[in-house]
């Protein structure tokens, strides 16, 4: 059942002076995009149009037959954290880089806006990434290694951080590799509050037991799409859904892409429609910085319905631009 602390009683509740707004833990990765022909595509023996998991090796290997790319810091945990950053708010992430080029890159993008980065690089192996080809047809195929990002154990987290924050938040991508979903855990064994994205339905699939258990025993605000919440209620109804996943959790947040997004709490149940986006180019990155936008609006004591809009307003910014790090000139990055 939901944890009962003090402080958690209502998204309007009141602040208690924490140090840090939230702590996001999760994979650190670079987005390497580059312009790509499609015999490139065939001498690879990739699918056009598809995403994949890659080891190291054939990453490196596809990385050298790119040519010049552009290095785009992602990350879904690091994405939001970014985010609260640029609302405003103050946020640290851990993850972990390796000691290369990639891995400077995401140390700095991260840095640059003001989120807090401390976790030593590793000293061998590579940073991850998700290696994006782009054809003439402007499909793209996308190749992703996690190289060091899943190697992120217990002895790399700072517990003094963790408990300084008024919330630490944890994607779920990291409950595949072992020595990270310790590391996930172990987060949420000491954190004040926890907050929680589901991050892929086959992955709650995979783990449904272990992570049905893991949020009745730490979670205090859950972040899922639809098909997330499904999977994770074991329905394909979505309001019996909610019912159970509301037994594990204070609150429930449920997005719906253009049909705008549902929460769960104890402010009662609201609905909230999309921000309105004049055009959509890129949904990369948009359920990242709605968690942004709600965990920000948390910590400033919105309540639910405001919670639910700056998120919708954070995540209809990102999908208007080409990457899933968000521009600080844009509404409503810039109003801060």
């Amino acid at each position: 059942m939901p944890r009962s602390d003090d402080g958690r009683a209502g998204l309007g509740g009141p602040r208690r002076g924490n140090q840090v707004d939230v702590v996001a833990v999760g994979n650190a990765i670079v987005d390497v995009l580059a312009h790509t022909p499609e015999d490139v595509i065939t001498q690879q023996a990739l699918v056009k149009g598809t995403m994949r998991l890659v080891e190291a090796d054939e990453a490196e290997r596809l990385y050298a037959a790119m040519g010049p790319g552009t290095e785009m810091s992602g990350g879904a945990a690091a994405n939001t954290a970014v985010g609260v950053a640029l609302l405003g708010g103050t946020a640290h992430f851990v993850g972990k880089v390796a000691d290369d080029q990639l891995g400077k890159v995401f140390t700095h993008d991260i840095r640059a806006v003001g989120v807090g980065f401390d976790v030593p690089p590793a000293g061998s192996g590579s940073t991850g990434r998700c290696l994006v080809m782009v054809t003439p047809d402007a499909q793209r195929t996308m190749s992703t290694s996690l190289g060091v990002a899943g190697d992120l154990g217990p002895e790399d987290l700072d517990e003094e951080l963790l408990r300084s924050a008024e919330w630490v938040f944890l994607e779920g991508y990291f409950w595949d590799p072992p020595r990270a979903r310790a590391a996930l855990i172990e987060s949420a064994r000491v954190a004040a509050a926890v907050a929680f994205s589901l991050s892929d339905p086959l992955l709650v699939g995979r783990h449904h037991e272990e992570i049905w258990d893991f949020c009745e025993a730490h979670v205090d605000l859950l972040f899922g799409n639809e098909d997330e919440v499904l999977a994770l209620g074991g329905t394909d109804d979505l309001a019996e859904a909610i019912g159970k996943v509301r037994q594990l959790c204070e609150t429930v947040v449920v997005t719906r892409s253009e049909k705008g997004s549902l929460v769960a709490s104890s402010d009662g149940d609201v609905e909230v429609p999309a921000a309105a986006v004049s055009d959509v180019v890129d949904t990369t990155g948009a359920g990242d910085l709605y968690a942004a936008g709600f965990l920000a609006g948390r910590c400033r004591g919105l309540d639910a319905r405001g919670c639910a809009r700056l998120g919708g307003e954070a995540a209809a910014a990102v999908i208007a631009q080409i990457g899933a790090r968000p521009d600080s000139s844009v509404s409503p990055f810039s109003r801060q």
